[in-house]
């Protein structure tokens, strides 16, 4: 047999024992006293065992097999002139932990140089990409620790809590420019493009707090020290934006299928598809709309659609929504979601009713449906007149007066007639829920407070589950990633 026939078998030694091993045991008198369910986990101890040891066997053999190569150079293309057998590396894999054998090539006062570990697309780290895949989807559903006993149990393979926020921090490198790479087919022209927006708070590491609230925070003192009294703010949380692109087909509607009479049924509403959302906790509102009207432009390039943008009133989001979309020089429609509407009435409906009034109900029915027909103005004219009339008390009408004053304010956004007749959706339901799925349902859980990295990378991913578009990315981010650690044109 040649020498080169030999290495197969020399490098697989220890995976054929193991495999005979594991027979030799199935077929014995341990095994036969066994219940399935105990079958399966011995078996699946050795089924990782025998691959862990095929997979170090294939290690071994490229090892045996490497050539010497000539001309190696490394950064600023210094050439490595000496070459070193036997220089070996561990790699952290999910059948468990293997050693990378390979040739270093050598400069006097040169990083060493591995063709090998290109070859092989080896990251700096020891952790396997088979790893870090797992830590980037089961590090977005809860918390660390849980997500090293999720990877545990798939693997057999016990990693930290650090190790696996570290994992999920690289494996989070690359979205956005996956992002801005990505080219969504377009939909059909009489589809409306809709961007909504929102934001929420996140507990974070004092560090990670932005300048004001750092300073607000350190300033701040506590009334009762074990919690906190009304009005007073932690001072720990920094905004988290998020913004949806979605795709709506219009479907028309009248007020009365909003504010529906008793016996009437609901007319269909708008549908959505092609959800995409973005999120940032490092970036700022205007930086998060920028990203969300990119993915408006990617599907819709020569602006032949109609664009509107849903917000629940904040005048940040307002005014960066209006000024991304002069720069752009696009036409888009701004609207108020109508269910924050409907609580302001409500502010004012407890001016003048007692709590528990059912009398309330219809007189915020009465005032919501006005506003729905284009009458915000009257609206608001009528509340505070009727709080005049009745002689109420600054402090008494100042749930009327807060009511009247943000409708005047919102005016301008406030035109659900048109929205309703032309179909389009007036309620921001699809960023509220993005803001519970993709925020609350992570970053609330009790006592975790956050790195502004980690929860950066973590906000990255989830959405990028969310929009399902994890299985494209991957491959993409480890292209990405080649590039990154060996140097590679793009």
């Amino acid at each position: 047999m040649s020498e080169y026939a030999q290495q197969p078998a020399e490098a697989f030694a220890q995976a054929r024992e193991c495999f005979e091993e594991a027979l030799e045991w199935l077929a014995g008198p341990g095994a036969a006293a066994l219940e399935h369910g105990d079958l399966e986990d011995e078996a699946g101890g050795r089924g990782r065992e025998l691959v862990r040891r095929m997979l170090q066997g294939h290690m071994d053999l490229r090892a045996v097999r490497e050539e010497r190569r000539a001309d190696v150079t490394g950064p600023g293309g210094v050439a490595r002139t000496r070459a070193e057998r036997d220089h070996a590396r561990p790699l952290a894999t999910v059948f468990g932990p293997v050693t990378v054998t390979r040739i270093a090539y050598r400069a006097p006062g040169a990083r060493n140089v591995h063709p090998a570990d290109e070859e092989l697309n080896l990251p700096e780290e020891k952790y396997s990409h088979g790893l870090r895949r797992l830590a980037a989807v089961e590090a977005p559903r809860g918390s660390y620790d849980d997500a090293a006993a999720a990877i545990t149990r798939a693997t057999g393979v016990k990693t930290g809590k650090r190790q696996v926020e570290e994992l999920a921090m690289r494996a989070a490198a690359d979205v956005d420019a996956f992002y801005a790479a990505r080219r969504p087919g377009q939909a059909p022209e009489d589809q409306v493009l809709m961007i909504q927006a929102d934001g929420k708070g996140i507990v974070m590491r004092e560090e990670g707090l932005r300048p004001a609230t750092a300073k607000a925070a350190a300033a701040a003192k506590r009334k009762v020290a074990a919690r906190l009294s009304p009005g007073e703010k932690s001072g720990r949380k920094r905004m988290a934006e998020i913004a949806a692109v979605t795709d709506v087909i219009p479907a028309s509607r009248t007020p009365a299928d909003i504010i529906t009479p008793p016996g009437r049924d609901r007319a269909e509403p708008p549908k959505t598809q092609g959800k995409w959302l973005t999120a940032s906790v490092t970036d700022d509102i205007g930086a998060v709309i920028a990203a969300a009207f990119d993915e408006a432009q990617r599907r819709d390039p020569g602006r032949e659609r109609t664009w509107i943008a849903l917000v629940d009133g904040n005048n940040t989001q307002i005014e960066a929504i209006t000024a991304e979309a002069e720069r752009r020089g696009v036409t888009v429609t701004i609207g108020i979601d109508f269910i924050h509407v409907i609580e302001y009435c409500w502010r004012a409906a407890w001016t003048f009713f007692e709590p528990g009034d059912p009398d309330a109900g219809d007189w915020v029915a009465g005032r919501a449906t006005a506003i729905l027909e284009g009458r915000a103005a009257d609206v608001a004219a009528g509340i505070r007149r009727r709080a005049t009339t009745y002689g109420y008390s600054p402090a008494e009408r100042k749930g009327a007066d807060t009511c009247a004053g943000y409708l005047d304010a919102k005016a301008p956004y406030l035109d659900y007639a048109t929205a309703l007749a032309k179909g389009w959706p007036i309620a921001t339901g699809i960023i509220e829920g993005a803001c519970r799925h993709i925020i609350k349902d992570r970053f609330d859980i009790t006592g975790a407070r956050w790195s502004l990295d980690g929860a950066e990378a973590l906000l990255k991913l989830r959405a990028l589950h969310a929009n399902g578009d994890f299985d494209e990315y991957w491959p993409w981010h480890l292209h990405r990633e080649r590039q990154r650690v060996y140097g590679l044109a793009a």
